[in-house]
């Protein structure tokens, strides 16, 4: 099994900068790796939606409202996925939480499952 550990986040200004990562470890041995890992967000009072996504190919799909203000990028050594979110906008507050879908064995064992999700707050 694997379970997925976020951090970053906290509260800023419009305009200024975030980063946030996933890292994804296993709990009863070592991963193979990352297929899939999405960030998604959920604001007060709306429906949960996806920000962004990366596939082990390095292929990855964004949001329109954050396209070319947020970047999701992999280090695969570590395991860990990033968002890095730039020209923060009052409308990105929202709980970001990643989901990912897990390489455990050679075998084709995964493991799917989410982060414990972060606060992101922007001011005006």
């Amino acid at each position: 099994q694997a379970q997925l550990k976020q951090s970053g986040g906290g509260s800023v200004y419009t305009g200024e900068s975030l980063r946030l990562s996933c890292a994804a470890s296993g709990t009863s041995g070592t991963i193979l790796g990352i297929n899939t890992m999405g960030w998604y967000r959920q604001a007060p009072g709306k429906q949960r939606e996806l920000v962004a996504s990366i596939v082990n190919d390095g292929s990855t799909v964004y949001e329109d409202s954050v396209k070319g203000r947020f970047l999701i990028s992999t280090d695969n050594a570590k395991n860990t996925v990033y968002l890095q979110m730039n020209n923060l906008k009052p409308e990105d507050t929202a709980v970001y939480s990643c989901d990912a879908e897990i390489k455990l064995d050679s075998h084709g064992s995964t493991w799917y499952g989410w982060g414990q999700g972060t606060h992101v707050d922007v001011s005006p």
